[in-house]
């Protein structure tokens, strides 16, 4: 059966699904929670063949739990601001009432029975977990069935593929995602999703702290619902062990923040950008200077410079270190069922056994010079700004980024690499299309500033115009 024709993206005109703005009729008694979900399950009955962004769902989990969010509204005693919202889990993320297989067929029909951190907290607050959302194998870079719901030919990214789509896709207002490399700042930049990358560790990731560089982020419709899904979470579970946690000064958005100076962080990425994506961020970058912000440049400054050049290698540097933390699970895996895995996560287990001690220390060492470097900017821009791909979401195939057998066919990450290395906030803002297919603006802050980047990500979602190239 031949696939329907792609639909062309506008920043100008698509509404995602939000939440936040439904909440009043709730609590009036003109809507509930139950007939909001019934919405999102209506659109996923409809979409859900061809785009295949779940792994599992539990319709009549969330039935119950919209059910009981509806009680507490008509009561006039609702959780939390997020109580009866929709969501997504990443299929890495254990959840006491679905499978958790993890994109593996290594982990066919696994039921931990249990629910990671982060989701607990989501219950607590009353949030209605409608299904699993499909990622690559562990997470990686081994695609998963997702499609793309502008274009059915095209990849929606990775790992996050499922949390990302079911945005651009209106099933769900929020899903959950996780980011390595690049997997949730990619993926929604490809899918016209507000999404946060937080400051590392400050989103608890409950039993997934194997990888010293991942993070648990937000996908969302609308900033609103990105950031109280955040609190909420750091509220009930704090961060990750030893970690502080995100910081915020209020439950509510940070209110439009509009940045004094901002840096343009191409990182080594920058030499692969398409064109047509470096054109419509130079019109970005002109809307801002138009408003009186002053935009810089690796050569207006010579700091800038310095962690332009420190940041050079951050693929590389992600690769290894990835590679050297995974192995010995992988291992495990290698011992018991070698054919459920696919080549591409064999190839980076051979890599992460060919790393030794020392080129791991040496590879800490350079990450931390990367910090160092960033630190030195906070007192001379604001933010920092850039793109959060290399183009809109590529065809299947060798995308880039591809290191021998290690394929990256999801996107390559490589625009990503550098701020996960650095373990700093990053936003996506959804105003741009490049053949009508969604780009991002990635909007990056200094370690703990996430409510900044997040203000800062508010304003420049109103001072930059839609822009189609």
């Amino acid at each position: 059966m031949p696939l329907p024709p792609p639909q062309s993206y506008s920043p100008e005109t698509f509404r995602p699904l939000t939440f936040h703005d439904a909440v009043p009729a709730f609590r009036e008694g003109t809507d509930t929670p139950r007939a909001y979900l019934e919405r999102c399950l209506a659109t996923i009955a409809e979409l859900e063949p061809q785009v295949m962004a779940f792994a599992s769902l539990n319709e009549e989990g969330a039935r119950a739990a919209a059910d009981e969010s509806t009680a507490r509204y008509r009561a006039g005693a609702p959780l939390s601001p997020i109580d009866g919202l929709p969501i997504g889990i990443k299929d890495l993320l254990e959840t006491r009432d679905l499978p958790t297989e993890m994109g593996s067929a290594f982990y066919k029909g696994n039921r931990p029975g249990r629910d990671s951190a982060l989701v607990q907290a989501l219950r607590q607050a009353g949030a209605v977990i409608v299904g699993k959302t499909v990622t690559t194998e562990l997470g990686m870079s081994h695609p998963g069935p997702t499609r793309h719901p502008f274009d059915l030919r095209r990849t929606p990214g990775g790992s996050s593929s499922g949390s990302a789509a079911v945005i651009s896709a209106r099933m769900l207002p929020a899903a959950i995602g996780t980011q390595v490399l690049g997997s949730v700042i990619r993926p929604a930049s490809f899918n016209a999703n507000w999404a946060l990358k937080p400051t590392q560790g400050a989103i608890n990731r409950g039993e997934r702290q194997g990888f010293s560089q991942s993070t648990a982020g937000i996908h969302a419709g609308c900033a609103e619902d990105m950031w109280r899904i955040a609190v909420e979470i750091v509220t009930r579970v704090g961060g990750d062990p030893g970690a502080p946690g995100l910081y915020f000064t209020a439950e509510a958005p940070p209110p439009p923040l509009k940045p004094r100076r901002l840096a343009v962080l191409q990182t080594e990425g920058w030499a692969v950008v398409e064109p047509k994506a470096a054109a419509a961020f130079e019109r970005a970058l002109a809307a801002l200077r138009a408003e009186g912000v002053a935009v810089i440049t690796r050569e207006d400054h010579p700091l800038l410079e310095r962690l332009e050049q420190r940041v050079t290698g951050a693929m590389a540097l992600a690769t290894d270190v990835c590679a050297y933390e995974s192995a010995w699970s992988v291992a495990n895996m290698m011992a018991k069922n070698p054919d459920a895995l696919s080549e591409s996560l064999k190839a980076r287990f051979e890599l992460g056994c060919s790393v030794t001690l020392a080129q791991y220390r040496a590879r800490l060492h350079q990450r931390e010079e990367m910090r160092h470097a960033q630190a030195a900017l906070a007192g001379e821009v604001d933010a920092f700004i850039g793109l959060p791909a290399c183009g809109p979401a590529p065809l299947p195939g060798d995308t880039g980024g591809s290191t021998n057998r290690i394929l990256h066919t999801t996107g390559n990450p490589i625009m990503n690499t550098a701020s996960s290395a650095l373990g700093c906030p990053v936003v996506t803002v959804p105003r741009m299309a490049v053949d009508g297919m969604p780009l991002g603006i990635a909007v990056t802050g200094q370690p703990h500033q996430d409510e900044k980047v997040t203000a800062i990500a508010r304003w420049i979602a109103g001072a930059v115009p839609p822009i189609m190239v």
